[in-house]
């Protein structure tokens, strides 16, 4: 991975790489999504208004939350690989990453669900509509309950390389990293990072919906 994500390399590959690691993790779990909603496939399948909606909702929503939150997580990695981070613990950057997750996916649903209403009408063209259906709908993300769960595992693509780069390096992750066979620690340890920020997703909106309510 440290070759298509570096300090080093052009901006415009960078991003490019992104691009194209961040679709590499969007498709396969947008077949499952919709392979699994009976009566889905068949209904884009016939193309029409249903498959435009999709369309739309995946390449306006789906892909630049999918994007700018594997860019952070790849050029974190990219950080964590360069010889000028060798002092710190790389727990720091594990925990960087959640926060900055789960605050992204936040703030891009909203603004994204605000200009979906201003420009195709959606919500019945209400912002305050838009606004409101963003907490319960990450709430039930985690869970795979809506579009937005595959838009949160599809990120898993830019968290793997750095939670395990991560957990393979850091003494505070050692205790944990220890409870797990050798070659499947760091793994794991990752697998965890990642479940964490899908929790703290879901509590922070679930929290947010209940202030609302």
């Amino acid at each position: 991975m440290q070759r298509f994500f570096s300090t080093k390399m052009p901006g415009v590959n960078f991003v490019m790489n992104v691009l194209v690691f961040s679709l590499i993790g969007l498709l396969p779990v947008l077949l499952v999504y919709v392979m699994r909603a009976p009566g889905f496939a068949s209904a884009l399948m016939d193309g029409g208004p249903a498959l435009s909606r999709f369309l739309r909702q995946v390449l306006t929503n789906g892909l630049p939350v999918i994007f700018i939150v594997n860019y952070v997580g790849f050029f974190l990695f990219a950080m964590l690989k360069a010889k000028d981070t060798n002092s710190r613990d790389p727990a720091v950057f594990i925990l960087f990453d959640v926060i900055t997750r789960v605050a992204l996916f936040l703030v891009l649903h909203a603004f994204n669900y605000v200009l979906s209403a201003s420009w195709f009408g959606s919500f019945g063209g209400s912002r305050a509509t838009a606004l409101s259906v963003v907490a319960p709908t990450l709430a039930r993300s985690a869970l795979f309950e809506n579009i937005s769960g595959v838009y949160l595992y599809a990120t898993l693509v830019s968290a793997l390389p750095l939670y395990v780069t991560a957990a393979g390096k850091s003494a505070i992750l050692r205790p944990i990293f220890d409870l797990f066979p050798k070659k499947m620690g760091a793994v794991s340890v990752a697998l965890l990072a990642f479940l964490s920020a899908a929790v703290c997703l879901t509590a922070t909106a679930a929290v947010i919906l209940r202030l609302l309510s």
